[in-house]
Order: C-alpha cells, then structure tokens, then sequence
C-alpha cells in the first residue's frame, strides 16, 4: 500500500491560515501539486512542485502515475470537498485512496461575513456553468450564494437577475474572502455598475422580485407562457400530472420522447439540480426552441437529439440507462414503445400520454400486457362568452404510467 494521497484546503489567508496539522503534511510530502496561485502561498521546501496543466482531469491518472511511490501532497482552494478537486480525485482513485483537509469553504466565509445561516443558504456554482444556471433558484425573498467563474461574473449575473425580473435584488461581491486584500461591493441588480474586481469572489444575493414579474417554481406546472414556439407541448395542468406519474429523484434520468417544445424534460429537471434529461425531437425547428427554452428556464444542459428510436444509439453512455422515459408524441409509429421499454432500466418508470383514438387504443394494449395504471384527464378552462363565463374543453388525454419489473420485451 502507498500512501494516501494528502489534499489540503488552502484559503486566501495563505499559510498563515493553515492547521499544524495541514503544515505538516505539506512540509513532509515529496511532490506538491496545485495551481500557480496556491503553490505560491506556501514556503520555499525540497518537494517537487507541479502546477496544474491544462485541461487538467484528463493530465491527474498520469500525473499520479509519474509519481507513484512518493508522498503526494495537492493543494485546493478552501474546503476540496465543496465544489473542488477533493471530489475529482476521489471519483478517480477511490476514497480510501484519498485523505481530505478541509479549510472553509468560500461559501462558510461568505455566511459569516453576511450573518447568514449556512444550513438555510443554497449555494449555486457558476464556475463551469452559463450564467442561466442560476435562474431555477430564484424566488422573491430568497437568499442564496453564487460561486463565481470569474472577475466579470457578478456583472452577468446582475444583468440575468434585471432581465428575468428580480432587477430590485441586493447584491454583494465579496472578493479574496480570508486574505489581506478581503474586499466586499454591495449594490442593486438593476442598478450595477462597479467595475469588475478580483478574480476569486463570491455573489450573495437577495432576492427580490418586481411587481408582477412571472412567478415560476421548482414545482411542475409552470405556466404555458413560460415557454416559447408554436404552441406543441403538454399544456400546464397535463404536465404537472405527467411529472407526478413520472416522480422524479435527485440524480436521476429522464428521456423525453417527442420534446415538442421541451416542456417536459425542462421541468423534470427544475425540480432539482441533479436531474438531468436527453430529449428527442425530429423537427429542426422545435429542436432550436426546446434549446431556448432550456437556456431561458435555466437548465441549458439539457441534451437534444435527433428522431427517435433512431437517435437512442447517439445518447452517451451516462445518459444510456433512463430511470424514466415520457413519450409524449409518436405513440403510434411502428415499434417506438418496444425500443422505449428495452431502453428503460429495470424500476424504471415509464408515463405515455395519447390524445387520439388509435394511440389510445395501443396504450390500452399496453396495459393489459403490463399492467400499470392508465388514467384519462379532461381538463375545462374559463373563458368569456359574450358578458358571461363559458367552459371550454381542452383535448381528452389518456396516460398510461408503469413501473418496469423486469428485462421482458412484451410480445
């Protein structure tokens, strides 16, 4: 057995900052490894220092291999657990492989510097991802922490939060939390105008809406005039039914079939920020505006493809195992159900929604072969007829939903 490899959290405040314990090891290793900027906030010692290449993930299995035998020590910002390397090198070597010691976070410096309460702050990291990412977050009245990519973040984020309505928010930058140069900018979203200061910097935010800004939750349901295109999709009252039947979990897939305008897939993964989604959409035009509508509502990782079931073999492989699939057009066309339920894992759910005779009457075969539950929703609306209210009927949709009990294709 080597030794583990040593991951020390370093903050701002250099070594100044650091436990007897965290000095130790730096001093004991032989090879120590981190950015420029970390390597430069400890002492001159006979280890070897490696600054980190260029993309970095795929350099750490060689780098570790050119120093097998050594004292490895590698250096991260803060806590290496929150958001850091600590959790690269543990999905790469294995926990036992790794020994963590952790600084506090940016988030934990944010929160007392603010007087806030860690366990109630949600943390956003915008680090490796757009700016929209931020937006299922926000709700009047909330308060949360951003985790910037860089100097210019808190700038793109005040212009998101004016754009998206909550231009009223109060801001604060707090930048090289725990160092000498600790600065902190305060402003309003809308009202932002300080130049851009230091590269390491958190955003907290306080979140205020305008006066009839569109309300839009985690829960499934949004209203129809969230999104945008030309009008194909499962319309509010539908959805937030189809997204009960299909129960989504923290960290687990969805696979929409026939994305129309991405409402589905969209909400599936609002509900948190683990879900992920792979939608498929033959029409070029509807692909362009599931992708819209994914950058507009805040998930913009959601993954399109092409037709199905021919596009099912260009999902990737983390992608590959649904834990549920929606079809919610194409019912009918010849063998899509049977490639469906072959892709779907074993536990897995799977919600089809109809609202013609003939896709019907398939679901109902469906069901009979694999049980299930199969339900019909006819949902009224309000409108004016002349001085009065008249209700009007939306289309007729059945549902078929089942839970997969085994790798069986039904005959």
């Amino acid at each position: 057995m080597t030794d583990p490899i040593v991951v020390v959290g370093i903050g701002a405040d250099g070594w100044d900052g650091l436990s007897p314990s965290a000095r130790r090891e730096i001093e004991a290793a032989d090879v120590v490894m981190g950015s420029g900027r970390q390597l430069a906030l400890i002492p001159e010692s006979p280890a070897v220092r490696v600054a980190w290449p260029s993309p970095l993930v795929p350099a750490l299995p060689g780098l570790f291999e050119q120093h097998h035998g050594r004292r490895v020590c590698v250096l991260a910002s803060g806590d290496p657990m929150f958001h850091g390397i600590g959790v690269t090198l543990v999905d790469l070597l294995g926990a036992d492989r790794v020994r963590v010691i952790p600084h506090p976070s940016s988030a934990t410096l944010a929160c007392a510097r603010l007087g806030w309460a860690a366990h109630d702050t949600p943390v956003v990291s915008l680090v490796n991802r757009p700016v929209d990412t931020l937006v299922p977050a926000l709700g009047d009245r909330t308060r949360l922490l951003v985790l910037s990519r860089d100097e210019h973040t808190p700038a793109a984020v005040a212009e998101l939060l004016t754009e998206r309505g909550f231009g009223p928010s109060r801001l604060t930058v707090l930048g090289e939390l725990g160092g000498p140069d600790e600065s902190r900018l305060d402003g309003t979203a809308s009202a932002w105008s300080h130049e851009p200061g230091p590269r390491l910097n958190v955003i907290a935010i306080d979140c205020r809406a305008e006066s009839g800004a569109l309300r839009l939750t985690r829960l499934p349901g949004l209203p129809d005039a969230a999104f945008t295109g030309d009008g194909q999709m499962t319309k509010h009252e539908v959805r937030a039914l189809t997204l009960c039947a299909l129960a989504p979990a923290a960290g687990e897939v969805l696979w929409d079939v026939g994305g129309g305008s991405g409402t589905i897939a969209i909400e599936w993964m609002r509900t948190h920020p683990l879900c992920r989604a792979v939608t498929f959409e033959r029409s070029a035009a509807r692909v362009d505006q599931i992708t819209s509508n994914a950058a507009a509502l805040g998930v913009p990782s959601l993954a399109v493809f092409g037709d199905a079931p021919v596009a099912f073999g260009d999902v990737p492989a983390d992608l590959s195992a649904p834990d549920a699939i929606f079809v919610g057009g194409g019912v009918t066309q010849d063998g899509l159900l049977d490639d469906c339920w072959s892709r779907l894992r074993v536990g897995g759910r799977m919600v089809a929604n109809a609202v013609t005779a003939e896709s019907e009457a398939l679901l109902l075969q469906w069901f009979s072969h694999c049980g299930g539950q199969l339900r019909k929703f006819q949902v009224y609306r309000g409108e004016p007829l002349g001085g009065f209210t008249a209700w009007r009927p939306q289309l007729p949709v059945a549902q078929w939903s089942v839970t997969k009990q085994s790798k069986g294709v039904v005959a």
